[in-house]
């Protein structure tokens, strides 16, 4: 009865992992799946012994066999040992071979042109820059579908990590350094978007949606964007990176293009000038 409740209740479940919508969920679930097959060789025949030795050996079952000298088999010995070996040799050699082929660094090849969208977590909002297109977007995020996206991802707070499930890979967010996260949509659709990695109190509201359309929305919906009254500059990134929660969507039509490296680097200088003043209070 308890299964079947627990199984009613997951039944409304979303399992986005298992409903991958780009070609690197897509790997991801496969991976997943190949992964738990392995392991349930072991698994399955495990519990059916246990349940059945049980049984066998209950205290009532007095036509059980009785060896209380018995303590070595060696045929028991080369299966318990030989199975474990060889599953663990090919999960060995599945995971060195998706670890290089599911890099996230590494580029996607597909017939269309790369686009390159930055990421910058902030307390407790997503800001977005597209350094092509000149524009920037809060809690928005929109791009061509069957088409590479390389993300450049960075913190302007505490570590966070950019995740958008059904198109696979997280990457972490780090103040001061730049990861590369490469992803790419098969089917237009919206798909949402979060953090995952707890990050404070409004960390719950790090929600955004992945738009992903034909080129022609996509086009579309950037000139939109470029309508906005708004621009990002210095005085108005430094009020998004006061905390806010459930930060509302907001657009910027125009952007410097070297804005995303300004943030990266304002960590980098403060902590080279943080460890050069140490180091002079040494000498």
């Amino acid at each position: 009865m308890s299964s079947l409740v627990v199984t009613l209740l997951l039944s409304g479940c979303d399992f986005v992992l298992f409903d991958p919508k780009g070609q690197i969920g897509v790997e991801e679930k496969s991976l997943i799946i190949t992964a738990v097959l392995l392991m349930l060789i072991v698994v399955v025949p495990v519990i059916i012994m246990t349940v059945v030795f049980a049984w066998r050996y209950r205290a009532s079952n007095k036509n059980a066999t009785y060896a209380p000298d018995w303590s070595h088999s060696n045929k028991i010995e080369a299966v318990v040992w030989t199975i474990p070996v060889l599953i663990i040799l090919v999960l060995g050699y599945i995971t060195w071979k998706t670890t290089h082929s599911l890099d996230p660094r590494q580029p996607i090849v597909a017939e269309q042109p790369q686009i390159t969208i930055q990421v910058v977590s902030l307390d407790w909002k997503w800001l977005f820059i597209y350094p092509e297109q000149g524009i920037a977007t809060v809690n928005e995020l929109a791009f061509p579908v069957n088409t590479p996206v390389r993300f450049e991802v960075t913190s302007g707070t505490v570590m966070n990590s950019f995740f958008i499930p059904q198109l696979g890979s997280q990457i972490y967010a780090m103040a001061g350094m730049k990861n590369t996260l490469h992803l790419i949509a098969n089917e237009s659709g919206v798909y949402r978007g979060l953090s995952a990695n707890y990050s404070g109190h409004g960390f719950s509201g790090m929600k955004f949606n992945a738009n992903v359309t034909s080129q022609e929305k996509f086009n579309e919906w950037v000139q939109e964007v470029k309508q906005s009254s708004t621009t990002l500059d210095s005085g108005k990134y430094a009020t998004l990176e006061k905390a806010s929660f459930n930060n509302p969507i907001e657009r910027f039509s125009s952007v410097s293009s070297n804005f995303y490296d300004a943030i990266v680097e304002k960590y980098t200088h403060s902590s080279g000038t943080h460890a050069h003043s140490h180091s002079g209070s040494k000498e």
